[in-house]
């Protein structure tokens, strides 16, 4: 009999990833498609709902030539079960035929900061975070529905249906609107400790309870794949889809943190410190997001950088244009040069610092105008010491941002890493002298989609527990220790100053 296989689709910020696994876990193969973000006004950032659509049918037939060329040669007819993962907070506006109204407004979208000082001035600070769990951020989707009922009234009043990025792509793929407690927590009106809609807040937002999609667990059922979309996959109709979960719960999933305390940071566009836990805890000023996990009966919690290898991107963009043509002639990639650059400089850069609010911040100290900024630049610098710069900020920000997890009372003996920044093995120690602990990088391609794959196969009953599942392949991970913490207490110390400081 056919050994079945799963795919998970991971609806990234800057690309989607497909991967299919085996039921244990196994990545078989995976491909991943991007797609352009629009910036149409300083501090906005949104995409087209529909782009996501179509970057999931062609990333599944890449990801199936894949298996096809690595001897799966029956792969597309073995998919058993699909399941999501995806950017969270994202609001999509839907009419009755589910039909995007505008353009879908971003987590790392900051235009809705005023209306988070009126929601917290209307409704109150701390009963939003007694509500939720959370306190109100631009980047959750509250104030960005707030925002569209005040300034797009039009567009409001067309809306059916608000939903994240995930479930609108599974809704395009099978027919139902559905989303899972793990994403939802992200909204802002929803009831964290209890997994359920908060009607409280729901109401204090005028939003109709119809206006929200039905609420599962991330492994449920919830619709099936149609023809249309099957036939622009390369699959066959009638595959069950699970709901999924926010990509961090999902990413979390993919690198086996689901015991109670372990522990994962993530360095892609945003950086994320995710701790599990077995019960819900809510920080009392909200300064950690309380969210529930992929699983029933858990939830986690989550600090939580806007910028953090997307300050590198934007770096390489603008400052050290250059670095790609050299490393063009070298026939390196241009990350592998920047590596070698940083590692020439000591650490501390000979006092030039680099504060990574680029995009507004959410931890260690939350500011939607924070601004990003150099410190302490001299004659004495070169290109290599802005790049470590980079690097050592966004690492003194995560420790930091590790410091609020410990403040939780949550001490992990080591942390598991994934993203694209932790390919960097120096990024990686500047990271485990930060925090102060062993940081172990898993070699996953993408432990969010793989994530989006166990949860489509727990759904469809092909594998057990979730509970006690540790992640395939943990031994075949690259574990880094901290050497220097002594020197990176006081560039956090700094660092803390200088993001409190931050305009």
């Amino acid at each position: 009999m056919p050994v079945p296989l799963f795919l998970g689709l991971d609806i990234g910020t800057s690309s989607l990833k497909a991967l299919i696994a085996t039921a244990d876990g196994t990545p078989v193969a995976h491909a991943s498609v991007e797609y352009p973000l629009s910036t149409p006004c300083p501090e906005w950032s949104e995409q087209d709902p529909d782009d996501w659509v179509r970057a999931a049918h062609v990333a599944t037939r890449a990801a199936l030539a894949g298996a096809v060329r690595l001897g799966h040669t029956d792969a597309a007819n073995r998919i058993a079960g699909i399941g999501f993962s995806g950017q969270m907070h994202g609001a999509t506006f839907v009419d009755r035929t589910n039909t995007p109204l505008r353009p879908c407004i971003l987590w790392n979208d900051a235009r809705s900061a005023d209306e988070c000082e009126r929601l917290d001035r209307d409704i109150g600070r701390e009963t939003i975070v007694a509500r939720t769990g959370n306190r109100m951020l631009a980047g959750f989707t509250a104030p960005k529905v707030r925002w569209v009922q005040r300034h797009e009234p039009a567009v409001w009043s067309a809306t059916d249906c608000i939903l994240l990025p995930k479930d609108y792509v599974r809704l395009k793929l099978g027919s139902v609107r559905a989303t899972d407690a793990a994403d939802a927590s992200g909204t802002l009106y929803f009831d964290v400790a209890r997994r359920v809609w908060s009607t409280d807040m729901l109401r204090d937002l005028e939003i109709n309870a119809s206006q929200v999609p039905a609420c599962h667990e991330s492994p449920d059922p919830v619709d099936r794949l149609s023809q249309s979309a099957a036939a622009l996959m390369g699959l066959t109709a009638g595959i069950p889809l699970v709901a999924g979960a926010g990509d961090q719960a999902a990413n979390a999933i993919g690198s086996g943190i689901i015991a109670p305390g372990a522990v994962a940071a993530s360095l892609g566009t945003s950086g994320v410190i995710f701790a599990a836990s077995d019960s819900f805890r809510a920080s009392p000023d909200g300064a950690l997001h309380a969210f529930c996990h992929a699983l029933p009966g858990r939830w986690h919690l989550m600090s939580v950088m806007l910028s953090a290898a997307g300050s590198m991107r934007w770096y390489l963009d603008t400052l050290a244009r250059d670095a790609t043509a050299r490393a063009n002639a070298e026939g390196v990639s241009v990350y592998e040069l920047l590596d070698r650059d940083a590692a020439a400089i000591e650490p501390g850069c000979e006092g030039l610092r680099f504060v990574p609010t680029l995009s507004g911040e959410r931890c260690p100290i939350p500011n939607p105008h924070a601004r990003g900024a150099f410190h302490g630049i001299s004659m004495a610098h070169s290109q290599a010491h802005f790049t470590r710069a980079v690097m050592e900020g966004v690492a003194a920000g995560m420790g930091l941002c590790m410091g609020l997890i410990r403040d939780a009372g949550i001490m992990p003996p080591e942390v598991i890493a994934s993203g694209g920044g932790f390919a960097s093995p120096l990024w990686t120690a500047m990271h485990a002298n930060a925090f102060g602990v062993p940081v172990r990088r898993a070699d996953t391609p993408d432990s969010a989609a793989l994530g989006a794959a166990i949860l489509a196969a727990i759904g469809t009953h092909h594998r057990g527990n979730l509970q006690q599942f540790s992640r395939p392949g943990d031994d075949i991970t690259t574990t880094i220790a901290p050497t220097q913490s002594h020197i990176w207490k006081d560039l956090m110390a700094e660092q803390a100053i200088r993001q409190r400081n931050a305009l």
